[in-house]
């Protein structure tokens, strides 16, 4: 492990801290033996607070950090995300943080300690907006964004499906009604300005909802064309490898696996001067181990020994 520590660029790990002091992996030990190492470490909890040290996973970060929270607010059931938003919104932070200490360094030319915490990234992550009226001294409403929490925010019911549409500027909103005929909500003061509108969401969610109801997707995706309201279908998830766009941006790929076949995958978001990234299926647990010992200068003999014990080498599939 020391050897592989003196090459690299940065340690990450997900390992309690009490648990990496009796590896002779702490931090301490670490920064003053490899000052320009960026240690990366991913936890539960920072651990200067009561609940430092603590194990967690996404269920248990979801429901402290108030996910569970607003889906019940909203739904009147208590739900996580169904997805593993915490897990994953962690490992961004941490890609960025990790990349800014790896920035820092090449200006200082010292490492750092990054410290990703779950608990407090996902709370940091829902009180974006949520804090909203408690934000002030004394709260001038209860924490929680009503636009967002109102039960009626959702996809819109049509006669043939749902439709996700935005009306969102007062302009919008007049412009809308209008198109409907219904003059009298164009000029409705609950519905006249955003603050309005955030006042009395509820009503302006379930009005737009029942007249929605009324007429198939392809009415409402024309009629927001036309009148240049963002609206479009909701897709399932089966719908997405033939959604239109990603297929002419070439979204999916196909790579062949020597165990496993041909499979598919998302591919990489993000362009970087007009190309996205290709999309690679990552090495077999194992496969990289000797090469990466010959890179931190560990003897070939020492290698083959380790291959020899079980220690070295690809895993059984």
């Amino acid at each position: 492990m020391q050897a592989l520590l003196s090459c690299s660029d940065v340690f990450m790990h997900n390992i309690r801290p009490q648990k990496l002091a009796g590896l002779g992996l702490d931090s301490a030990s670490l920064r003053a033996r490899y000052p320009r190492l960026v240690l990366a470490s991913l936890l539960g909890f920072h651990q200067n607070g009561p609940y430092g040290g603590k194990p967690a996973y996404d269920d248990i970060i979801q429901g402290m950090s108030g996910n569970a929270a607003l889906v019940e607010s909203q739904s009147g059931t208590a739900r996580y995300f169904p997805t593993v938003a915490a897990d994953k919104t962690s490992g961004l932070v941490a890609a960025m943080a990790i990349l800014a200490a790896l920035t820092q360094r090449q200006t200082t030319g010292e490492g750092s300690l990054v410290e990703v915490p779950m608990f407090e990234t996902m709370v940091s992550f829902n009180l974006v907006e949520h804090f909203y009226g408690a934000h002030f001294e004394p709260a001038q409403s209860p924490a929680g964004y009503p636009r967002v929490l109102a039960p009626w925010r959702r996809p819109y019911r049509t006669l043939d499906g749902h439709v996700c549409m935005m009306p969102y500027t007062d302009a919008h909103w007049q412009r809308f009604f209008t198109a409907l005929g219904e003059a009298a909500l164009a000029v409705d003061e609950r519905f006249a300005s955003m603050a309005a509108r955030t006042r009395h969401i509820d009503a302006l969610y379930e009005t737009t909802g029942q007249l929605v109801a009324k007429q198939d997707t392809a009415y409402w995706l024309a009629l927001c064309e036309k009148i240049d309201v963002p609206a479009a279908r909701m897709n399932q998830l089966a719908d997405l490898p033939q959604d239109p766009h990603l297929q002419a941006t070439g979204f999916f790929e196909t790579l062949e696996d020597p165990a496993m076949g041909s499979l598919r995958f998302p591919g990489v978001p993000v362009h970087f001067d007009g190309q996205r990234p290709p999309t690679r299926t990552p090495p077999r647990l194992g496969a990289d181990t000797e090469s990466v010992l010959r890179q931190a200068g560990v003897a070939e003999d020492q290698i083959q020994q380790w291959k020899k014990e079980g220690a070295v080498g690809l895993k059984p599939t």
